[in-house]
């Protein structure tokens, strides 16, 4: 057992990852029990909460007038995050970065590191990162057939935003709204290509073929009729 010890938290790099992952044991041993005290429609909520903090925590550039995805987005889809809820990708992501971080420590005798032996996680989070996509990939065709749709878990389409840039014709902009407790941008663009200014109130009509962004339309109300 103290062999055992000894390797959970020893050298540095060892000991940080043991209480991350422990951390995350504790998360999922928590939401276990509420799920089972509460119902199993908690955890159908945190699936969908899981989407929509994709969705909100997602920015895109908005000096980019294309509606390319940024790099952080495809990284985010590179793991299947979208396909998979994000504390699932997460929790097997820092699961995988624990056990590298071990059998590394073993193998390349990180103990007499010291304190620098900290500095094997970086490395250790690369590996994880790439490791995770093929580890999850099973994942995503279990929530597909659970009826897991990621982002789209809120219908936009019908209602209001608060825009955040201009834009005009054909320029992707960006609008803010709020779906429960979480503010979601998105990027949008004008519907009809009129003017549509910073703070302007307007409504979500559609979605671009590609996904990529929606098509909105000046919001008519007492406000703004003349």
């Amino acid at each position: 057992m103290s062999d055992l010890t000894e390797l959970l938290f020893n050298p540095l790099s060892n000991a940080v990852m043991t209480v991350l992952t422990g951390i995350t044991a504790l998360y999922w041993l928590f939401t276990f029990i509420a799920g089972d005290l509460f119902g199993g429609s908690e955890i159908d909520a945190d699936l969908d909460l899981d989407g929509a903090d994709v969705d909100t925590d997602t920015e895109t550039d908005l000096n980019d007038s294309t509606g390319d995805k940024s790099g952080f987005q495809k990284a985010l889809e590179f793991v299947n995050i979208g396909k998979v809820p994000f504390m699932v990708v997460y929790s097997t992501f820092k699961f995988i970065a624990w056990i590298v971080t071990l059998v590394s420590s073993i193998t390349l005798g990180l103990a007499a590191w010291g304190w620098k032996s900290v500095f094997i996680l970086l490395p250790v989070f690369l590996v994880a990162f790439f490791i995770t996509r093929y580890a999850t990939r099973p994942l995503v065709k279990v929530y597909a057939a659970m009826g897991y749709n990621g982002e789209e878990a809120h219908d936009l389409i019908g209602r209001t935003a608060k825009m955040r840039s201009a834009i005009s014709g054909d320029k992707i902009g960006a609008a803010e709204l709020q779906v429960q407790s979480d503010i979601i941008r998105i990027n949008v663009q004008s519907k009809t290509g009129e003017v549509l200014d910073y703070n302007a109130d307007v409504m979500i009509a559609d979605e671009s073929p590609d996904k990529k962004y929606y098509l909105v339309v000046r919001e008519i109300n007492l406000s703004n009729i003349v």
